[in-house]
């Protein structure tokens, strides 16, 4: 008898926690190639932390919110969510990938989560995030995904906690140039009208560096930076073009950002161009 107690106790544990699980994550919503879902971490306050959740069959990858020379960027409408005032999407260093045209396109593979900072109307009232996402999922062909989840904050104690810390790790981290980081931009400068340098200090174990450059506006289109094979000592230079401005766009004094990625570390760094 106390074992038969002791069974049905361990399965009613099982359920409590299964249901805890399926509080804290919506269910996956799956297309031929991808899956999504939201995440929701514990509620303390009015500040709450959240996330979207992709999963993506071997071989397929989907965007960053710069693409790069090609791709789709992701898009999310949480318009019709309750008691929300704000969402941040917080985004996790790219991978940047061939893309069979000579270019490069940045995104993800395999699984990520994009954490969400969520700020609600009334700490005291629930809150329930809906989100109408649009992305893309390509191998050598694009296709386009819709999805619309929702999902409730109802827990004191998440069950995806570790994961949104997880993928808050490997958001890039503010920096400023100069900073005595082991990976850190040393320099930015111009090289006539059109051209601009960036010195990039690195670990001597990096294996790869990459950078990535945005311009103030969606509808800026810079290329992604090349490592220039012959650069001065103690540095890696990267170089891009200004090409892919706005009509009639005068480059002088834009903000842009810089996003530097090697090994396990990242940082992000918003300049002005001089």
């Amino acid at each position: 008898m106390r074992a038969a107690l002791g069974f049905v106790a361990t399965l009613f544990a099982c359920s409590l926690a299964i249901e805890a699980r399926a509080e804290d994550a919506s269910p996956w919503l799956r297309d031929g190639h991808s899956a999504v879902r939201l995440l929701a971490g514990s509620r303390s306050g009015a500040v709450l932390l959240g996330g979207i959740a992709f999963q993506l069959q071997p071989g397929w990858k989907t965007y960053w919110r710069t693409p790069g020379d090609s791709g789709v960027p992701p898009r999310f409408d949480f318009s019709k969510s309750e008691n929300i005032e704000a969402v941040t999407i917080l985004w996790p260093a790219p991978t940047k990938f061939d893309d069979g045209a000579g270019g490069h396109s940045l995104g993800y593979h395999d699984q990520i989560v994009l954490p969400l900072r969520i700020v609600a109307k009334n700490a005291d009232k629930p809150v329930t995030l809906r989100a109408a996402i649009n992305y893309a999922v390509c191998e050598k062909l694009c296709i386009p995904v819709e999805a619309d989840t929702e999902l409730a904050f109802n827990s004191v104690a998440s069950t995806e906690d570790s994961a949104l810390f997880a993928a808050l790790d490997t958001v890039p981290k503010p920096a400023n140039v100069g900073d005595p980081n082991p990976l850190t931009i040393r320099d930015v400068k111009r090289d006539g009208k059109s051209t601009v340098l960036v010195d990039v200090v690195a670990p001597a174990d990096a294996k790869q560096v990459n950078l990535f450059v945005e311009g103030p506006t969606p509808d800026w289109g810079l290329p992604v930076p090349k490592l220039l094979e012959q650069s001065p000592p103690g540095v890696k230079r990267f170089s891009f073009e200004l090409d892919g401005l706005p009509p009639g766009t005068n480059p002088e004094g834009a903000a842009l950002k810089l996003t530097l990625v090697g090994g396990e570390h990242s940082y992000e760094f918003n300049i002005n161009l001089e």
